[in-house]
This record gives structure tokens, C-alpha cells and sequence, in this order.
């Protein structure tokens, strides 16, 4: 869970994207972990792609964006998620609308409370520009290693046009569409994004060996 968010602390210190890329690389670097795969899904996809332009000591070696915001496409405006009610939010962020919508006024106080809360903490970082850093688009293509994007069929919040350009940013990236899925794939196919996630692997694996 990102700090911030379900009821955690926000130090003062993040304030952007940027900052909580490099508290995860910070970690990464910590642990001495290497060869690792970063996945992330919506702004965890966004923060997955601030994390590899800043990673200049080779600690990543794949990505998987699952659905990401972050970057400015042109024609493609990523949906004004702060404008959407309960409704709206079920509409455009998923296939099955029906299926995922939440009647806000079933929800507990307290977890109604924290979901507001955790809207204050995307604001905070994510609100101005929104949703996108500006230069980022730019940077990914000197991002090289394998990235799959994966990208919901029905996703109205950043659709798969959006997705492709984000993949051709890349160095080493390619779209995946799931179908009958929005904005959150692994939770409406669950098999099909982690099956497209475990090729993803075995391909960047074995190009890693053949290289070798």
C-alpha cells in the first residue's frame, strides 16, 4: 500500500510521483535486491515508469503497466476520476458495470471516511497536472527493458489508445488488450492478465539468456 493511502501516514516529504518513485527505488536499493520486476496498476503503473527513468543503477529489468496513467497523449485525455460519482466510476472504469458498482450509501462510515481520505492523498500528488508528469512521455524511450502494457478492452478511464502510445514510448515495450475488462483487468480476468503476465516473463527471461 502506498503511504497515504487506507489509512496511512503521508510524511511531508511526498508531495509528487516523483517522490514516491524514488522512496520505492530508495527501498529497492535498501534490500539489494536486483533483477527486479516492477508491476503496477493504474498509478502504481504510473509510479512503476517514474521508478525505471530514475533507475540508473540497472536495478530493474522488466516492467508491467497494467492499465497506467502518467503521460499526455494527445486526443486521448485520461477521464477526470475526481468529477465521477458512484455511478460514473462503475460506467467508465469497468466492463461489467453492473457487477462492480458500490452504492456509496452501504458503505461504513469509517471506510467511507478512509476512501476520502485516500482521494485527498491522490490529489495531493497527482492532481496538478493531472493524472500525468508532463515529460515522461519523452523519457520512456530511454527506458529499454522488457515492458508489456496491459490494457482492459472497456477501459473508459485511459483507453487502449492511450495505452498504445504509451507502449511505443517505450525502447522494449508492447500492448496487450484484455478482452471484456476495464481499467482494473486482473480483478475482471484474473486468468487472462496473469497468464499474459507469466508469458511476459518467460519471453524476457529467455531473451535475457540468449543475450548472455
Amino acid at each position: 500500500m502506498h503511504p497515504g493511502w487506507d489509512g496511512t501516514h503521508r510524511p511531508p516529504w511526498l508531495t509528487g510521483m516523483d517522490d514516491l518513485a524514488l522512496a520505492y527505488l530508495h527501498y529497492l536499493h535498501h534490500l539489494r535486491l536486483r533483477d527486479v520486476l516492477v508491476v503496477g496498476s493504474s498509478l502504481g503503473g504510473w509510479t512503476a515508469a517514474e521508478m525505471a527513468v530514475r533507475d540508473t543503477a540497472g536495478i530493474i529489468t522488466g516492467l508491467v503497466l497494467i492499465d497506467a496513467v502518467g503521460v499526455h497523449v494527445p486526443g486521448e485525455p485520461i477521464r477526470d476520476f475526481f468529477a465521477l460519482d458512484a455511478r460514473g466510476v462503475a460506467e467508465y472504469a469497468w466492463h461489467d458495470s453492473q457487477r462492480f458498482y458500490v452504492d456509496p450509501a452501504g458503505i461504513p462510515a469509517d471506510q467511507l471516511a478512509r476512501r476520502q481520505a485516500d482521494m485527498a492523498t491522490m490529489r495531493a500528488l497527482a492532481g496538478d497536472p493531472y493524472m500525468h508528469d508532463p515529460k515522461l512521455l519523452r523519457r520512456l524511450r530511454h527506458v529499454d527493458v522488457p515492458t508489456l502494457l496491459l490494457w482492459g478492452e472497456s477501459d473508459r478511464i485511459v483507453t487502449p489508445a492511450y495505452g498504445a502510445v504509451y507502449a511505443d514510448a517505450f525502447g522494449n515495450g508492447r500492448l496487450e488488450v484484455i478482452p471484456e475488462a476495464g481499467h482494473l483487468p486482473h480483478i475482471e480476468q484474473p486468468a487472462a492478465t496473469f497468464a499474459a503476465i507469466d508469458d511476459h516473463l518467460l519471453e524476457a527471461s529467455t531473451g535475457s539468456i540468449a543475450a548472455r
